[in-house]
C-alpha cells in the first residue's frame, strides 16, 4: 500500500502545480497572435518623406536615362536602378517637358532628346504600380509579414503621392512641367513616371 500511497500523493502534487500555473480564457476573449497589424497609412506617412529624399538624391535626368536604356538596358539598369531578384529595374528620374491633353489618369510630357519614347506622369485620381516603393533600395518584401502588406505598403506610398503632390493638379495641358519620380522599366519606349515633385509654369 505504501508505493501506492506514495504515487497518489505524488499525482495530486502535479495536479496542485499544474492548477496554479494554469489560466482559464473565455472561449470568446480575442487571441494574441504576437503579430502587429499593418497599418499601411501609418507606413506611408512615416516612410513616404524618406522615399522622396532618397528619389531626389538619386534621380537621373530622364534624356541620360533614356540614352543609357537605348545603349544597353541592364548595363543602365545595374548603374541607375534597383530591383529584387529578376524583377524589373526601377528608376528614379528627372526632366521637364512639354504637357499634352491628360487620359486616363496619364499626362503624356513632350521631352526633348527622347526620341521615340514615350512620357506620361500618373496624376490620378489612381496611382497605380510599385515603383516608389521599388526604386529606393530600402524597401524589401522581408521587411513584411507577408506578400499583402507588401502590395499595401506600395499603395500607401501613392496615396501620399495623391495627397502631397497631385491635390490641387488641375489642367496642364500646354504648360511646361518640371517633374521628378520613378517609373520600372517594362518597355524602352514607355516611361510611366509616379512623380513626387510636379511644377508647372
Amino acid at each position: 500500500m505504501r508505493p501506492r500511497l506514495i504515487g497518489g500523493l505524488v499525482a495530486l502534487v502535479v495536479l496542485i502545480a499544474l492548477a496554479l500555473d494554469s489560466t482559464t480564457r473565455s472561449d470568446t476573449a480575442p487571441r494574441e497572435t504576437g503579430r502587429v497589424t499593418f497599418d499601411p497609412a501609418a507606413y506611408g506617412a512615416k516612410t513616404y518623406p524618406k522615399v522622396v529624399a532618397e528619389i531626389e538624391q538619386r534621380a537621373v535626368p530622364i534624356d541620360e536615362l533614356a540614352e543609357a536604356l537605348d545603349d544597353d538596358p541592364d548595363a543602365a539598369g545595374e548603374r541607375y536602378g534597383k530591383r529584387q531578384g529578376t524583377s524589373p529595374y526601377n528608376f528614379a528620374v528627372t526632366g521637364s517637358g512639354k504637357a499634352g491633353k491628360a487620359e486616363g489618369g496619364l499626362l503624356p510630357v513632350r521631352v526633348k532628346g527622347l526620341g521615340d519614347a514615350q512620357v506620361n506622369l500618373q496624376i490620378g485620381p489612381a496611382i497605380n504600380g510599385t515603383a516608389l516603393r521599388d526604386a529606393v533600395g530600402f524597401i524589401t518584401f522581408d521587411q513584411f509579414v507577408n506578400q499583402v502588406d507588401y502590395a499595401d505598403a506600395a499603395t500607401a506610398l501613392n496615396n501620399q503621392v495623391k495627397a502631397e503632390v497631385l491635390k490641387d493638379v488641375g489642367d496642364l495641358e500646354g504648360k511646361t512641367v518640371d517633374f521628378t519620380g520613378a517609373f520600372t522599366f517594362l518597355a524602352p519606349t514607355v516611361m510611366t513616371i509616379t512623380p513626387v515633385a510636379l511644377e508647372a509654369s
